[in-house]
């Protein structure tokens, strides 16, 4: 049976076991972006830790439905529609797609639903409805805003004193990282030149705290499993969301919340004006690999900043060329004999290990430690006994097992198609005609061929047993 998962739950600053409200199924909601701009990897650090998450579950045997949303109205995509005069749809459109390309390019598992704030208006309404017939929420000049005070329950999540939050002032603020006013905003009037809907009250638009509550509890019913997104979405924006999902529908509204910590850069905050500000696609140009970025981001505890700098993801592309390096001894090895009863040893223990450290908290520190002492072990029994009949395939599937949830060990899933690139085949080709150029005393002609492949990045390994070759990376 795999381990019974434990995560520490910000609802109350414990570690507690996974309580999935139906046994075996997990509702999990993940805060997605707000679509005004390409996301950087800060917000890639938050998706990927999403993924793992969702990836571990699955590995210790959960069915999981995941849902993130797409923020497409709010005030950064809107101004930024009005700056370069196009229509609403037409501004996110292409951020929208960015997105989805970085999630594939960093094989971030695309989400059961992605819904947009743009499609879910009637849900939204109908929440605002029921919060003002129950009187925690009142219309004034075609806004509608939540009444704090009648949730004597406000701030649970975070722990912020309301007290402490400023009364009187109705103008929430839709900016991350800014106090909200003690009460929020669920619908906005309508102002010239934005983008309206029809309501009860008027014209206007939705607020963004309401959108990740009606979109939600749509998708996975009015109380469900697990909520995620950055540290920076605690207050006010997972508070108001507990506040208004809760006094709506009197139920619990989430059993576990996660977040993930900030990415910083060379020790400091990212920002434009420090020039350390990154995108996925800026690191691509300045030839990082996107493989090695993959494994930087999930090697550190998502509750632990993680200081991204270009020296660490060097240091992660060396430790994808030690497991790359073992896969290509493996995978060549001859096999001869029995199998050898070390080598299912050592894969259970992997996968015992693994299952363990990612039911913990998702502690991949330990998941990885586990990954290298199998790679240790394994290379000490090839270097001497060498694999008995079937134990090339033992050792590829316990690696092929834990790459469900890392998905970062075999790199032939991440070679980039090329319309002019050579295939395996034609590689193969070429090498075993060095080979016969070579027994034939052709140099010159060997050589050649060697040249050629040493262009393509083809490393080449001589043995006893013909010319092995791997891609380089």
């Amino acid at each position: 049976m795999p381990p019974e998962p434990r995560f520490f739950n910000t609802l109350g600053r414990r570690t507690e076991p996974l309580a999935p409200r139906i046994p075996g199924r997990i509702g999990l909601y993940t805060c997605g972006p707000t679509v005004y701009n390409h996301a950087h990897i800060g917000n890639l650090r938050t998706f990927l830790f999403e993924d793992i998450l969702r990836r571990s579950l699955e590995y210790l045997g959960y069915q999981v439905q995941q849902v993130m949303n797409l923020t497409d109205v709010d005030d950064k995509t809107i101004r930024g529609a009005q700056e370069e005069g196009v229509a609403l749809d037409d501004y996110t459109a292409p951020y929208i797609e960015s997105f989805f390309e970085d999630l594939a390019t960093l094989r971030i598992q695309p989400a059961h639903e992605f819904p947009r704030a743009t499609e879910h208006l009637a849900e939204m309404i109908a929440m605002i409805e029921s919060l003002v017939a129950r009187g925690h929420a009142y219309e004034k000049d075609g806004s509608v805003f939540f009444r704090i005070a009648s949730d004597e329950d406000y701030g649970k999540l975070s722990g912020i004193d309301v007290d402490q939050v400023v009364q009187g002032d109705r103008v929430a603020s839709d900016e991350y990282g800014k106090d909200d006013v003690r009460d929020f905003v669920l619908w906005k009037a309508a102002k010239a030149g934005e983008p309206t809907w029809p309501s009860p009250w008027g014209a206007g638009r939705p607020g963004w705290h309401i959108e990740c509550s009606a979109m939600s509890m749509k998708y996975l019913g009015e109380s469900f499993d697990i909520h995620c997104g950055g540290v920076d979405n605690m207050f006010p924006h997972h508070d108001n969301e507990i506040a208004q999902s809760e006094s709506a529908t009197g139920q619990p509204f989430v059993t576990t919340w996660l977040h993930a910590e900030h990415l910083i850069v060379d020790g400091q905050k990212m920002s434009k004006s420090l020039g350390n500000f990154y995108t996925l696609k800026d690191l691509l140009e300045l030839g990082k690999d996107p493989r090695a970025i993959r494994y930087l981001l999930l090697s550190v505890h998502y509750r632990q900043k993680l200081n991204f700098t270009f020296e660490a993801v060097e240091a992660a592309a060396a430790a994808l060329r030690r497991l790359d390096d073992h896969r290509f001894r493996v995978e060549h090895a001859t096999e001869g004999g029995t199998a050898r009863t070390a080598v299912g040893e050592a894969a259970a223990t992997l996968q015992a290990d693994f299952a363990q450290a990612v039911a913990d908290d998702l502690n991949l520190s330990a998941a990885l430690a586990a990954l290298f002492g199998f790679v240790k072990e394994t290379n000490r029994l090839l270097d001497a006994e060498g694999l008995g009949e079937g134990d090339r395939s033992r050792i590829l599937s316990a690696l092929g097992d834990v790459d469900r949830v890392l998905a970062v060990l075999d790199p032939g899933r991440w070679e980039r198609p090329s319309s002019d690139g050579p295939t395996d085949d034609e590689i193969q080709a070429m090498v075993e005609e060095r080979d016969t150029a070579r027994r034939e005393r052709d140099f010159a002609r060997a050589d050649a061929l060697r040249d050629r492949l040493a262009e393509l990045e083809i490393v080449l390994e001589d043995t006893p047993d013909g010319t092995r070759w791997k891609r380089g990376s």
